[in-house]
């Protein structure tokens, strides 16, 4: 059966004693020096060949002494050495996409220009090479692909331009958090309705009690939280896909500051987001004005964050209740849902900025995407370009007014959020889709 991981949280029952938070913080703190290590001495242009899949460094970091120096555990160290190599492999694919979007942007190019630097950047070892001004030297197949596509172009130019937006886009990455680290199932023991957890004293461990008696045994991460002497433990868990016989329908969905989700029938999901999420925003501008007016005082934030971890909970918790009914009342096969807008610059409204910045999508995103994965339930990302302006019954450009939506052509009129989801499921179910059943963002 198909089966999709998820993350469970593990939580502490009673305060950590200050003495064994130390020392749990002692394995976090060498954890950073380990990943800043190694992003310092592989995160460049000359380690490309070696952080994949990565067993050159993990050897080459062996041989370095540097875990007898720190005197910290293997089974920590190495964990935060592919740690490190897994952050590193994600910058040079951000580093790549950046530069591909500026190729394509580049109206200096031609096409068999644009053509051979998408090669170079597609196929690993040619990039490594030019890079570090090598030959290109390819597999026999490839290195046909390679020719045919090279004399075409002038490629010392072309190499030198790659070189030059490398050296200007790509960085090496460094951390000054210390607060968490991966743990390997060696080395911890779940007993006495808690966890021990390895230090770095020889057959020693630290002991939580934990709220639950739940069990896992696979590679977890331990999250810090020394001022409020807690923890938290993530575990990934397999779970089995649920594939439900009576979803079948084919829903559009509009996405709201105000209302979480509305359909493409005016059914509406999360009505009380705005009202959770206005209530968030301001109550932590009134309290960050507050904290500055007193900072001199050195005003303590406990209280604080004590009361917004529970307000964040809080929402939260509404935000799950209302995606687990919009499933369970819609019943639906496949899911169409606008591709919304990277975030905006701030305009005047302060306080509306503010408002806007809580705004919880990404976080209904993640949820909406991972609850979808569980039932077996298609998610389709379209294009949004225009979509709440269109009449979903002509394909004309209306007006809204008062949250209604009014097509001057054909005289069509509904609510605007109930317009913009017919918009949404018939792009998707045209030739608007641009993603289907992957992640959408």
């Amino acid at each position: 059966m198909e089966r999709v991981c998820k993350t469970i949280h593990q939580y502490n029952k009673e305060p950590i004693k200050e003495a064994d938070m130390q020392k749990l913080l002692e394995i976090a703190g060498d954890y950073r020096k380990v990943k800043n290590y190694v992003y310092s001495r592989y995160g460049g242009i000359a380690s490309l060949s070696k952080i994949y899949p990565g067993y050159t460094v993990q050897n080459e970091m062996t041989d370095s002494g540097y875990r007898e120096i720190l005197g910290m555990p293997s089974v920590y160290f190495y964990l935060a050495i592919f740690d490190a190599l897994g952050d590193i492999k994600s910058q040079w694919t951000r580093t790549k996409t950046k530069i591909s979007k500026l190729i394509n942007q580049n109206e200096g190019f031609t096409e068999a220009d644009k053509h051979y630097l998408r090669f170079l950047l597609k196929v690993s070892n040619a990039f490594e090479e030019v890079l570090n001004q090598k030959p290109v030297e390819l597999p026999d197949t490839v290195q046909k692909q390679y020719g045919k596509v090279a004399a075409k172009v002038d490629t010392e130019k072309l190499n030198k331009y790659l070189c030059r937006q490398v050296r200007k886009h790509h960085v090496k990455l460094h951390t000054d958090r210390a607060d968490g680290f991966a743990i390997a199932e060696r080395a911890y023991r779940y007993a006495d309705h808690g966890i021990y957890i390895s230090i770095k004293e020889k057959r020693k461990r630290v002991f939580v009690l934990l709220t639950d008696n739940n069990r896992y045994k696979s590679q977890l991460y331990i999250k810090l939280y020394p001022k409020e002497h807690s923890i938290r433990i993530k575990a990934p868990v397999n779970v089995t896909v649920r594939d439900h016989a009576d979803y079948r329908n084919q829903v559009g969905v509009s996405t709201g500051v105000y209302t979480m989700l509305t359909t493409d029938k005016g059914h509406r999901y999360g009505s009380e987001l705005g009202r959770y999420q206005i209530e968030y925003a301001d109550w932590i501008r009134e309290q960050t004005r507050i904290y500055n007016c007193n900072r001199s005082e050195n005003p303590g934030r406990k209280k604080y964050r004590a009361k917004k971890k529970r307000m964040e909970e809080q929402l939260h918790s509404y935000i799950n209740k209302e995606l687990n009914r919009f499933l369970r009342e819609e019943k639906p096969k496949t899911i169409y849902i606008v591709k919304l807008p990277k975030p905006q610059a701030g305009g005047v409204n302060k306080k509306i900025n503010h408002s806007m910045a809580q705004w919880q999508r990404g976080y209904i995103r993640k949820r909406m995407l991972q609850k979808c994965m569980e039932q077996a339930v298609e998610v389709v990302e379209v294009l949004g370009k225009d979509i709440s302006n269109e009449c979903s019954s002509c394909g004309a450009i209306g007006k809204k007014e008062k949250g209604e939506f009014i097509c001057p052509q054909c005289g069509y009129q509904s609510e605007e959020k109930t317009n913009t989801a017919r918009n949404v499921k018939k792009r998707g179910q045209g030739d608007g889709a641009l993603n289907r059943g992957g992640t959408y963002s």
